[in-house]
């Protein structure tokens, strides 16, 4: 069976795949490496709850399951960080696939949502950046104090969309891709250490899809406790919780930590993206995708079936 294999970094201002250089990987180790926005917390939060069996954690889920890549914090301290873990460690990466090393002792889990849906919650994440991060990435990338993306996110959904975010991929600037990601991550969903969750999915059926990585991460599930693990993972419980929640907020990336969680955005392209913006969407996600993963990726197993199927 063909398998990933780790043939290119990724450098931007934001992250650096080449951080994993730094890092051992453990049997049983739990990589969530998802595209941005597209339940990235969501998933770490499903993971944590099931390894530790409990909605309190060692520590707030912003440390205990770091994104390795993330250059603003000093590499040597977030793999101190996961080597002092004695339990089932979750690293959380938006590493494109042939980025990240891969082991087969490691379980690998892909969250995909629709990517119109994850371009708005992307522009909602850049107008919830602190100051701090805003002026953390303009110095990095070399840009000028008073440099600014558009406002009108019309305007910034075609350069999103046709600008890569880095070499290798074909969308994503400024902050990620989804197209060219989901795209990597497909190739290899025959794999049986790699699991593919769907946001509409866990939207849909937060019991099912939980049930369904507890199958893959080999974790019984105790039926005592899992009323209470579910509740935890409930979009209303992680926004009361998001100091310990939203990734970053202990250094302050945020202007409001609970604004992180704002609102789970589901189909609202339809009435805030112009028609030429769809049909730009339409043909590109086509030619990138094909009809089963673009039918996947807006709309998960219940509109696509079951990825490994085919």
């Amino acid at each position: 069976m063909d398998v990933p294999a780790r043939t290119r970094t990724y450098v931007t201002p934001i992250f650096d795949s080449t951080r994993w250089d730094r890092f051992r990987l453990r049997p049983g180790d739990i990589v969530v490496c998802t595209p941005v926005k597209s339940g990235t917390t969501w998933t770490q939060m499903l993971c944590a709850l099931l390894v530790h069996q409990s909605p309190s954690f060692p520590q707030p889920l912003n440390r205990l399951s770091r994104w390795l890549e993330r250059n603003r914090e000093p590499v040597e301290e977030i793999v101190a960080s996961y080597e002092a873990q004695p339990h089932r460690r979750i690293i959380k990466s938006h590493t494109p696939i042939d980025g990240l090393p891969y082991d087969p002792a490691v379980s690998y889990v892909f969250c995909g949502r629709d990517p119109r849906d994850v371009f708005f919650s992307m522009c909602d994440q850049i107008r919830n950046g602190s100051e701090e991060t805003l002026e953390d990435v303009r110095r990095r990338a070399g840009l000028p104090d008073d440099f600014e993306l558009p406002d009108d996110p019309n305007q910034l959904f075609a350069l999103w969309l046709t600008t890569p975010y880095a070499e290798g991929l074909e969308d994503g600037f400024p902050m990620g891709s989804a197209l060219s990601q989901a795209a990597g991550f497909w190739r290899f969903r025959h794999v049986p250490n790699l699991l593919f969750l769907h946001y509409a999915d866990l939207s849909a059926d937060l019991d099912a899809e939980a049930r369904r990585l507890a199958a893959f991460l080999g974790v019984p599930v105790d039926e005592r406790l899992w009323p209470s693990l579910l509740a935890a993972a409930s979009f209303t419980a992680m926004r009361a919780r998001a100091d310990d929640l939203a990734p970053g907020a202990h250094y302050a990336e945020w202007r409001s930590n609970r604004d992180f969680f704002r609102q789970a955005r589901r189909g609202g392209w339809q009435e805030l993206l112009n028609s030429e913006n769809q049909a730009l969407y339409e043909g590109i996600a086509v030619a990138r995708l094909g009809t089963r993963l673009k039918s996947w990726l807006e709309g998960g197993r219940a509109a696509a079936g079951e990825p490994r199927a085919d």
